[in-house]
This record gives structure tokens, C-alpha cells and sequence, in this order.
């Protein structure tokens, strides 16, 4: 679960230091690319497998709002400190409980419910509305958008993990994902230089590192234990944000990231106990 922190922290860094020249389009559409050929071994494989898909549309949907997501959060990441950027990045642990409310029938207790709404009062004091470092604007939406999105996108797996394989489920995301990102990514395509092509390469690694590592952690230890390590990843960021880009977040940073991550190991929890 660290390996999958650092590694995922590592290739926000290469976002970041990517984005000036290249579009968080081109850069999905890298990630997925090498996201495909690392699939390739395990597709040919079990090709049935593979390409099984019960329900079409939703998985389109899914897809869509995946690659959309992930063009979102790299535009916040390149924008934002990487600090601010990965606090706002697990609210999606917030939002994932109105959306069961709503789409799952989910029941919305009390204690859920104000976890949530302190979690939320973490966001307002990283962004600091009317201060002089307020982050108000543009960048902090698309992180925000993003989380939603994602949290979406857990609900839409929790329902199709009924009738696909988790081998299905990662080969259409990642061919559908390359394909919704192609047109965006050949508008603002620019022919990389020899060594941006390796640190494009690189990040695409590194996130099928961060997801490899991140499912053998979960499946290797208690889900109840492993889950919160996730949240280490700020620490990361921060001392990356500092080495690389001489970053030093403002103190209500680690405050609203403290609300946001506590909160969020707490609405995880207390659903395990429920459950």
C-alpha cells in the first residue's frame, strides 16, 4: 500500500511537470496506452474473459466518466500544489455517500451524515474563500469534479462486478479509456522529445505500479487496515511538492487535509461495523 502511494505520488509529480507542455489529454492517453500493453499478456491469455460485457451502456458510461476524471485531476494536479491537490483528490470517500443514498437505496444515518458535512468543512478551509492564498477557482473545481466522478465510477463497479471479471472490467476501461481520450489527445497532440517520451512512458508505468500494488496490498491484508495507508500518499506530495517544485503548503492545508482524511477513515469504518 506505500509502494502504491509513492508511485502514484511519483507520477502526479511527472503531471505536474508535464503539463506545462503537454495536455492532460495526451498524457491520459499515454497512461492508457501503456496501461493496454501491460494488459496484453493476461488479454491474450484469457481473451473470453477479457472482452465479456453484460451491460454495454453502463460501462460505456463508466468509462467516459473515468477518462474524464482523470483529464480533471491532472489539469488540478498541474495547477494546484500537489499538497492541495491530493487533499481534494479523497474527498471522493465524501461524496461516495450521498451517491449510495441516491442510486444504491443506501441508508443515510447520522453519524455518515455529519462525518461528511466535517469532511466537506475540511475542503472550505483548504480553499480558504476570501483569504489572500484562496484557492477558489478553476483548478480546485476540476479536482473536485473529478472526485465526484470517481466516486461515480465506484458505484457503477460495485454494480457490475456482479456479472464481470475483474479482467473484464480493467480491459474495457482501459481500451474504452484510450479510445474517449484519442480525439482530445490528437487536437492537442505535440510530438514528445526523446526524454519527455521516457517521462510520459514512466507515468504510464507508474500507474499500473500504483493499481498493481494498491489490489496485492488490499488483497493481502485487512481492507480495514490497508485502506487508510492510502491516505500516506499526502505526505508524499508534500515533500515531492517541496523537492520538486519548491512547494510549502499554506497551514490550512494540513488542517482541512486532516478533516477530509479522518473523516473519511471513519465513514469507512463505520460502514465496515454496519456491514
Amino acid at each position: 500500500m506505500l509502494a502504491s502511494g509513492f508511485a502514484y505520488s511519483i507520477a502526479m509529480a511527472l503531471v505536474k511537470l508535464l503539463g506545462d507542455d503537454y495536455s492532460s489529454a495526451t498524457q491520459n492517453f499515454v497512461r492508457q496506452g501503456v496501461g493496454l500493453i501491460a494488459l496484453a499478456p493476461f488479454i491474450l491469455r484469457r481473451p473470453r474473459s477479457a472482452f465479456m460485457l453484460r451491460r454495454p451502456m453502463l460501462m460505456i458510461l463508466r468509462c467516459a466518466a473515468t477518462s474524464l476524471s482523470i483529464i480533471l485531476a491532472f489539469n488540478s494536479f498541474h495547477l494546484l500544489g500537489l499538497a492541495e491537490a491530493n487533499a481534494l483528490s479523497f474527498t471522493r470517500t465524501l461524496f461516495l455517500v450521498p451517491l449510495a443514498a441516491l442510486l444504491l437505496g443506501e441508508k443515510l444515518d447520522r453519524q455518515r451524515l455529519f462525518a461528511t458535512l466535517a469532511g466537506f468543512a475540511g475542503v472550505l478551509i483548504i480553499i480558504a474563500p476570501g483569504s489572500a492564498h484562496s484557492l477558489i477557482g478553476w483548478p480546485a473545481a476540476q479536482g473536485l469534479l473529478a472526485a465526484l466522478l470517481v466516486s461515480w465510477s465506484v458505484i457503477s463497479v460495485k454494480q457490475m462486478t456482479r456479472d464481470h471479471s475483474d479482467l473484464s472490467l480493467l480491459t474495457w476501461s482501459t481500451l474504452l479509456g484510450l479510445i474517449f481520450t484519442a480525439p482530445l489527445a490528437w487536437s492537442s497532440w505535440r510530438m514528445p522529445t526523446a526524454g519527455d517520451a521516457l517521462l510520459l512512458a514512466a507515468m504510464g508505468v507508474l500507474g499500473v505500479v500504483s493499481q498493481a500494488c494498491y489490489i496485492r496490498g488490499m488483497t493481502l491484508g485487512e481492507a480495514s487496515l490497508m485502506g487508510p495507508l492510502d491516505y500516506v500518499r499526502i505526505l508524499f506530495a508534500t515533500a515531492l511538492g517541496y523537492m520538486l517544485f519548491s512547494e510549502w503548503p499554506q497551514p490550512g492545508t494540513y488542517v482541512g487535509s486532516a478533516l477530509i482524511i479522518g473523516t473519511a477513515i471513519y465513514i469507512t469504518l463505520h460502514g465496515r461495523r454496519r456491514a
